[in-house]
């Protein structure tokens, strides 16, 4: 087993072979312009799903989990795709991005489990989960080695509790992570442990040391950060879920600009902001243009922001939004938790049904390469 001095040590020397930004437009490239996505979803009979689709809204492949599954990710220069349970689960599966078939079966290892999200970086090698360990309630990033059949090498300490998604910067090097604060445990399956005392925050990590870079905290203190995209230019658009009184209105989307450092909260006119009932569940942003979107299934809604001003643009009614991906040509496209996948047309505003398939979709949706 490596430990983690000397992950950091082989970290270390490959980022100086291969310098911050290697393969960055690689990145985006392959992010950009989906023709098939994966995402979990449930059947009409309650049957957990890992599902692939394509941009059209036609279901490829149905793989039956045992448990919900919630965020996946895909490894570089592979056709394979890791898929995580959804909180407190402790399964990460390894599919075959192409057919659809289940390749490895891994566990989060002895009192950890995972918060359902994962990235990998840039030449594939590593997997990069986010994860509880529950016996002190402390969130960390647990690395996996792909080359060797993701066996686990190290944890990074978050500085907080309930880290969820992250992304990798387009430096290739730093990691940006959703932390929303909340303290849970699997004895207790999905309740809140702490509510009074939440510290959610934005975090950027150096994915080589483990080394906190940047730490941003919401305006309140129980604004969870649990969700969030970056684009090539290395704005972070993050999305709140709150845990305060159901009558308030705080905001609940955030702005960093990681170049400067600036941290700011995108103000939304009020019927917009309370049509999205205090919850978002995916956030998208496109690599054609500065837009955004964003979803909120208890509003029923989808919001667009330009990511560059920070400016509200537009609201679309969609029943139960879910997912949210950039589609082929413009525009969106987003799956519904009612069933349906749905094309967001940025320019009319829009939302059409691509196909009502009676499949639950889950939150979040993984471009697969093409």
């Amino acid at each position: 087993m490596m430990n983690r001095r000397r992950f950091v040590q082989l970290g270390l020397s490959a980022l100086v072979l291969s310098g911050p930004l290697a393969g960055c437009t690689r990145l985006h490239a392959e992010r950009d312009r989906p023709q098939r996505f994966l995402s979990a979803a449930d059947d009409a009979n309650g049957q957990h799903l890992i599902t692939l689709a394509d941009h059209q809204g036609h279901v490829l492949a149905r793989v039956p989990v045992a448990e919900r599954c919630h965020g996946g990710c895909v490894r570089p220069g592979s056709a394979q795709v890791a898929v995580f349970a959804r909180r407190p689960g402790r399964e990460l599966y390894i599919l075959d991005g192409r057919e659809g078939a289940l390749l490895h079966q891994l566990s989060s290892g002895d009192k950890h489990h995972f918060y359902g999200h994962g990235v990998f970086s840039e030449d594939g090698q590593y997997l990069y989960a986010t994860a509880n360990h529950f016996n002190d309630g402390q969130g960390q990033v647990r690395v996996y080695d792909a080359r060797q059949q993701y066996q686990w090498v190290a944890d990074f300490p978050v500085g907080g509790m309930d880290p969820h998604e992250l992304r990798l910067h387009p430096d290739g090097n730093t990691l940006v992570i959703a932390m929303g604060g909340i303290l849970t445990h699997p004895d207790y399956d999905r309740i809140k442990l702490n509510i009074d005392s939440m510290r959610p925050a934005l975090v950027l990590m150096n994915r080589q040391t483990g080394e906190i870079e940047q730490r941003h905290e919401p305006s309140h203190h129980q604004l969870s950060c649990h969700h969030l995209d970056i684009s090539p230019e290395g704005v972070v658009i993050a999305g709140y879920q709150f845990e305060g009184p159901e009558w308030e209105r705080p905001p609940l989307i955030a702005r960093l600009d990681t170049r400067s450092g600036l941290f700011s909260e995108v103000a939304l006119p009020a019927e917009a902001l309370a049509a999205m009932n205090n919850y978002v569940a995916s956030v998208a942003v496109s690599t054609r243009g500065p837009l955004a979107a964003i979803t909120a299934p208890r509003g029923n809604r989808v919001v667009l922001i330009n990511y560059l001003s920070g400016e509200y643009v537009a609201d679309i009614h969609l029943p139960d939004a879910a997912g949210v991906l950039p589609a082929p040509q413009e525009g969106f496209v987003v799956t519904s938790g009612l069933g349906g996948i749905y094309l967001l047309d940025e320019q009319k505003y829009t939302a059409t049904l691509l196909n009502p398939e009676e499949l639950h979709w889950d939150n979040h949706l993984t471009a697969l390469e093409s």
